[in-house]
């Protein structure tokens, strides 16, 4: 079995940056793919970006040039930084992983964290 827990969330002014990070905790082996997608409110819950343990990662086209996602493998960590925020990046975010290495497909879900962007 495999746990997430997200911290990072909150608020941002329009333009600014919010650092998401995520922990796995898992009974046997470390996850391969770890990731975010995120939900609005009214909205369907949609990909953000995904990292591998290699390193390999991909985005969705609204967030290119302005997130980036990156990995500890040592900590079971990934982490989602978030710059140049708008208004409609709103939404909580939710961690995933898998053992897997597709990019965009998790098996296991972490809790939410709210980001608000707003002035």
């Amino acid at each position: 079995q495999v746990q997430l827990v997200e911290s990072g969330g909150g608020l941002a002014q329009p333009g600014g940056s919010l650092r998401l990070s995520c922990t796995a905790s898992t009974d046997r082996f470390a996850v391969n793919a770890m990731g975010w997608y995120r939900q609005a409110p009214g909205q369907v819950r949609e990909f953000v970006a995904g990292v591998t343990s290699g390193g390999r990662s991909k985005f969705a086209d609204s967030v290119k040039g302005r997130f980036d996602i990156s990995r500890d493998n040592a900590k079971n960590m990934a982490f989602l930084q978030m710059n140049n925020l708008r208004p409609d990046d709103t939404a909580v975010y939710y961690c995933g992983a898998s053992y897997d290495y597709t990019l965009d497909k998790y098996d296991f879900w972490g809790q939410g964290t709210q980001v608000t962007v707003s002035s």
